[in-house]
């Protein structure tokens, strides 16, 4: 039986004037229409901060868990807050935007923000849309301006957080600079430096980056080792599944056991899917089972993805088109 609608007005009431607000009001939030949208900015300057905090922090929680939610209308208009946590948490609330009317104000965010923190998750937030421009699915400009802008940041003055942020997001981009960048990030002493490279390394695509990432497998700095797992599952380093096996034997660091665990999701084959399956068997702790059970399904995904791809045969490139003879031939050889 459908919930019956409340005003909006109400729903503003509530947040000015109850101690608690109710979960089931949250969803009023979602693809707010132009009236009820000004409603809300012109009660906001009376409601108290730590409420607009949490509010925001609710609807962030509510966004991964329901994918037909979208707050994008509220985060627009807040992205000019005057409170720094409030511009932050409506930077997050738009992390699924693929509107390149973002990047100019993301940009002018990163350069200009009195927030450092603000700063970082603009730059963070540039990512997306570098990646998209190499996928081709954003127009050159945006594409060029939102990588041009990271690059003068990336080798600015700004503070180190928000330089190593603009840096991350560069691990998208195929321009040339950017493995000089990486490469000077990753020959630094400073643990979150070499970090934010490794990071950049796995959304590289790049198999250059293979040596430097298992290397970093075993580096005693959790921040190094986390962000080394990371990579080895988004490069998909078939010689890193040994290493991510013994890890888990090991690794007391919960975050890095299961980045390790998704790690393996992504690279794929049986050895990491006997591991999962047995660590499902030894737990009882109802969250952990959730989450091995998604890591398995990802393997599955990833081991049919792989099969597809040997399958897949282009008529246009001559080495796919052999004699079945000669492949028989070849493997007589072997035998």
């Amino acid at each position: 039986m459908t919930e019956p609608q409340v005003p909006f007005q109400r729903v503003v009431d509530v947040l000015l004037d109850r101690p608690e607000f109710p979960a089931a009001y949250l969803q009023y939030f979602s693809d707010m229409d132009p009236a009820s949208l000004k409603t809300l900015m012109d009660a906001w300057p009376r409601v108290e901060m730590q409420r607009k905090h949490t509010l925001l922090a609710q609807l962030e929680v509510l966004i991964d868990e329901n994918t037909l939610v979208s707050f994008d209308d509220l985060a627009r208009t807040l992205l000019e807050d005057p409170d720094a946590e409030v511009r932050q948490r409506a930077i997050r609330l738009l992390a699924e935007s693929e509107d390149p009317k973002l990047v100019p104000v993301y940009i002018r965010m990163m350069q200009h923000d009195v927030s450092e923190e603000v700063r970082a998750d603009a730059a963070g937030s540039l990512a997306e849309f570098v990646m998209l421009g190499e996928l081709e699915e954003v127009a050159p400009k945006v594409h060029h301006a939102a990588e041009d802008a990271l690059l003068l940041t990336a080798n600015g003055e700004d503070v180190p957080v928000v330089r190593r942020r603009a840096l991350e997001s560069l691990g998208y981009s195929s321009r040339p600079e950017v493995v000089t960048l990486i490469e000077s990030a990753f020959n630094r002493q400073n643990p979150e430096w070499k970090a934010s490279a490794l990071f950049a390394m796995g959304r590289s695509s790049d198999d250059r980056w293979q040596d430097h990432v298992l290397q970093m497998l075993v580096n005693e700095h959790e921040a190094i080792r986390l962000a080394a797992v990371q990579a080895a599952g988004e490069l998909a380093l078939r010689a890193a599944s040994p290493l991510l096996i013994r890890l888990l034997d090991d690794e007391d660091d919960d975050e890095v056991a299961g980045a390790a665990i998704w790690s393996l999701s992504q690279i794929g084959g049986e050895d990491a899917r006997l591991v999962l399956e047995n660590l499902v068997g030894e737990t009882d702790d109802e969250g952990l089972t959730a989450f091995l059970e998604d890591a398995l399904e990802n393997l599955a995904f990833t081991d049919d993805l792989e099969r597809f791809d040997l399958l897949a045969i282009d008529p246009d490139d001559p080495d796919d088109l052999e004699d079945p003879d000669d492949l028989e031939d070849d493997e007589d050889a072997e035998e």
